[in-house]
């Protein structure tokens, strides 16, 4: 029913992901592949492209009028795929989740106070905390049993009068670990007995590889939830990143009032109709279309993984339950990071997101976007694979095979 190894040429369409390749990362390569941001090469649901066409079609592209059919769209889709029970009156429309971020600080916080973040982690978390004037409180994340864990206990002991907020990934961006119930709720109770604000960014929390299952910080906490607000879009789950919409739930009054008095502030209530339109078409429309995408995404998460490990002996990949973003440490290939990054971007002609962009903990890694055809992912693996070919060659020569050490 869908084809997600169709090439779509996306060069010149006012594509950042591929048309600013050169100027973010230097590669003039005209063959340069992006595996950089979180943005897919493939085809929205039907449903969604019929219902922008009807849109086009009337030629009459006024102001949109908010009916409350996109807030019971969000609400049905979330009892639907992950059994959490919203109230639309909970819901506040934001341009995307990140201008979200900024709206929650502004309401929140002053500027001075500390946000938590556990890195490596979504780099814009950082942009926006700093464009705020806000500073960023590092709670570095622990590798354990190839999966992140949260040192409550190491945060607790730096926490300060100024701590005000944790921006938390739900499930984590770069890493793909999908945090348990139990993780999330201590890290609820914790932000409850801190006085601390958990703003639950859960962008993510369709795209569940290999059966994963997502926890929403609603359903894991419910006592703490006047202390949670979750940001929700369509956007990541259904590649509709340049509608930029989306939502800040909150169950807990006063915190909602502050929220919506600042987007009216910055004049925010008006929408834009395309994007809700699209992502609305997509909750109601985009089921089938999702699972499909879900079997295809396990299928290239796994050849990626395969490939790396056969081809760059060293490389890293971090097992992933959630997202299409692989990360992957270089560290153990015993190059140095400059010369990991000048592999990738000069010899294989590929464009990926540094480790270091993530904060403290990602040095030595890069965040590889798999989300493409199929042809196009295994021109990158090949690229790569010729790219460190040198260092495969070295340790086969300078590594006795196994059967001689027995």
């Amino acid at each position: 029913m869908f084809d997600f190894d169709r090439v779509i040429e996306r060069r010149g369409t006012h594509s950042a992901k591929w048309d600013m390749i050169a100027k973010l990362s230097g590669i003039e390569a005209p063959d340069a592949l992006p595996m950089w941001v979180a943005d897919m090469d493939f085809a929205a649901p039907p449903g969604v492209t019929e219902a922008l066409m009807e849109e086009v079609k009337r030629a009459t592209h006024g102001y949109y009028a908010d009916t409350g059919s996109w807030a019971s769209a969000l609400v049905e889709w979330m009892q639907r795929r992950h059994r959490l029970t919203l109230d639309p009156g909970w819901v506040s429309q934001t341009p995307g989740i990140v201008s979200g971020l900024g709206l929650i600080l502004q309401a929140i916080t002053e500027p001075g106070d500390e946000v938590v973040v556990f890195p490596p982690a979504y780099h814009a978390f950082r942009k926006i905390i700093l464009a705020n004037d806000r500073r960023i409180l590092d709670a570095r994340l622990i590798e354990t049993d190839g999966r992140y864990r949260m040192d409550l206990a190491a945060l607790e002991a730096r926490l300060s009068p100024r701590s005000k907020v944790v921006f938390y990934c739900n499930p984590h961006n770069p890493g793909g670990t999908v945090w348990t119930g139990d993780e999330t709720r201590a890290l609820a109770a914790f932000c409850a007995s801190h006085d601390l604000i958990l703003v639950s960014d859960e962008i993510h929390c369709d795209l569940l590889l290999g059966g994963a299952v997502h926890t929403p910080a609603l359903a894991a906490a419910p006592d703490f939830a006047d202390r949670i607000i979750t940001c929700l879009a369509a956007t990541k789950t259904f590649n509709l990143a340049g509608a930029h919409v989306g939502a800040c739930v909150t169950p807990n009054a006063q915190l909602k009032d502050r929220l919506d008095r600042r987007i009216a502030a910055g004049g925010l209530s008006s929408y834009n109709s395309f994007g809700m339109i699209a992502t609305e078409a997509a909750w109601r429309t985009g089921e089938a279309w999702l699972d499909a995408l879900l079997v295809y995404l396990t299928g290239s998460r796994d050849l990626l993984e395969a490939r790396l490990r056969q081809s760059i002996p060293g490389a890293r990949p971090m097992p992933l339950d959630s997202t299409y973003l692989a990360w992957v440490d270089f560290s153990g290939t015993g190059l140095a990071p400059e010369d990991v990054a000048e592999r990738v971007s000069r010899r294989a002609r590929i464009f990926a997101s540094p480790g270091d962009q993530f904060g403290p903990g990602g040095a030595g890694w890069l965040r590889l976007n798999f989300a493409m055809p199929r042809p196009l992912l295994e021109e990158a693996l090949g690229r790569l694979g010729n790219a460190f070919s040198d260092v495969h060659n070295r340790t086969r020569i300078e590594s006795p095979p196994t059967r001689a050490r027995v």
